[in-house]
């Protein structure tokens, strides 16, 4: 099948990406915490004043980034979103029944132990912190248990990981916003209107879709709503049918796998990874919000995935995807502890308080480790049905 290609070349580009993340994100923390720390750290907030015609575009650079190229990281997983549910594993109730409900479980749980720590206190908003699953980074450790790991819990992963991406949307944009200024968001929704009526009288030209996108991402960053949620609302408008790879939205898929794997999320990384970590760092992160982090990503995700998961197959007829056991299942729930981008992206809606924000990133990055850590060892000593049948045949 035509989308099986696609999820390929998705995966590939996935691997790969996270892989430039952990470099960039390793010499990130090296620079914040070298000499040129303070040099390091202080370029990102330089500021780039863009603005033309009335329109106030002063921003400094990790703005730039969080707020501008993030959106087409955004784009992107609308894109992917909309292909699987069109054509991919999410196409299918049966094949999507089981990701949905792991991934709903692998964010309530988390949510639950952060407030657990943390309802009643300024920390409560960081709730949403550990409710994300990176798809780079815990996709680019999966494939370093290389063919251990049967092709349908890849699947599994990336479908769950998709599905969490959704639940980090729809948190963003009720939880995180800073007000709404009605007349930009009203504007937004004419442009959203007037894209979906193209769409569905079948222009395909992708400019038509793109440059009033620049409008709607506008638009959305001063309604009060984050800007990013213009990239996937814009992936939603621009058509898509089938495996046709003629379609706008299989072409701009395509082309940017690899811009957005290989140059804007490792540039996220660097400007959101350089931490200075001064004395007593690790003290400020067992407070309550670090711990709360921590324990939602390690505990909270591979809990929630597996108790969810498994009271679903317990009460209905849904069984695990072919080839996979419950030890490998588990390995796949740990790996979705893997927060990073999202979770780190979460944390600079989160707080205002740039100490806090920083001492909450160190969570992230340090929960994710462990994740990783963990999940490749049990991976790495876990056998799937196949190869248990194939011992037994020899």
């Amino acid at each position: 099948m035509e989308w099986t290609k696609l999820f390929k070349g998705f995966f590939d580009s996935e691997k790969i990406g996270g892989l430039l993340l952990l470099l960039c994100t390793t010499v990130s923390l090296v620079l914040a915490n070298s000499g040129w720390g303070e040099t390091y750290v202080h370029f990102w907030h330089t500021r780039v004043d863009l603005s033309f015609a009335g329109l106030d575009l002063n921003y400094s650079i990790e703005q730039w980034i969080n707020d501008g190229l993030m959106t087409v990281f955004f784009l992107l997983v609308g894109l992917e979103i909309e292909r699987e549910l069109y054509a991919g594993e999410l196409s299918s109730f049966s094949n999507a029944i089981l990701p949905v409900v792991a991934a709903i479980g692998g964010m309530v749980v988390p949510a639950c132990i952060h407030l657990l720590f943390n309802a009643g206190t300024t920390m409560q908003s960081g709730f949403g912190i550990p409710m994300a699953t990176d798809i780079a980074f815990s996709l680019g450790v999966l494939a370093l248990a290389g063919s251990r790991v049967p092709y349908s819990l890849k699947i599994f992963l990336t479908a769950l990981a998709i599905i969490d991406d959704i639940g980090a949307i729809l948190v963003i944009a009720l939880f995180y916003n800073a007000g709404v200024h009605g007349t930009y968001l009203l504007i937004a929704a004419g442009i959203l209107a007037l894209l979906f009526l193209l769409s569905r009288f079948r222009i395909n030209h992708l400019a038509f879709y793109l440059l009033p996108g620049l409008v709607l991402w506008y638009c959305m960053m001063k309604s009060g709503i984050h800007s990013t949620i213009a990239g996937v609302l814009l992936a939603f408008v621009i058509p898509f049918s089938g495996n046709n790879e003629t379609t706008p939205s299989y072409k701009l898929q395509k082309a940017l796998h690899i811009p957005v794997g290989y140059f804007i999320v490792p540039l996220f990384a660097l400007a959101n990874t350089g931490i200075i970590l001064n004395e007593g760092w690790l003290s400020q992160i067992v407070q309550p919000n670090g711990l709360g982090i921590i324990a939602g990503l390690v505990l909270g995700k591979p809990l929630g995935i597996l108790l969810f998961s498994g009271t679903l197959i317990k009460l209905t007829k849904v069984s695990l995807p072919s080839n996979v056991r419950w030890k490998n299942l588990l390995g796949a729930a740990v790996l979705a502890g893997i927060g990073f981008t999202m979770s780190i992206f979460i944390s600079n809606l989160a707080f205002a308080d740039a100490e806090t924000t920083s001492y909450a990133k160190a969570a992230v990055l340090l929960a994710s480790l462990v994740a990783a850590t963990v999940g490749l060892l049990i991976l790495f000593n876990t056998k799937t049905q196949k190869q248990d049948k194939e011992k037994q045949q020899t």
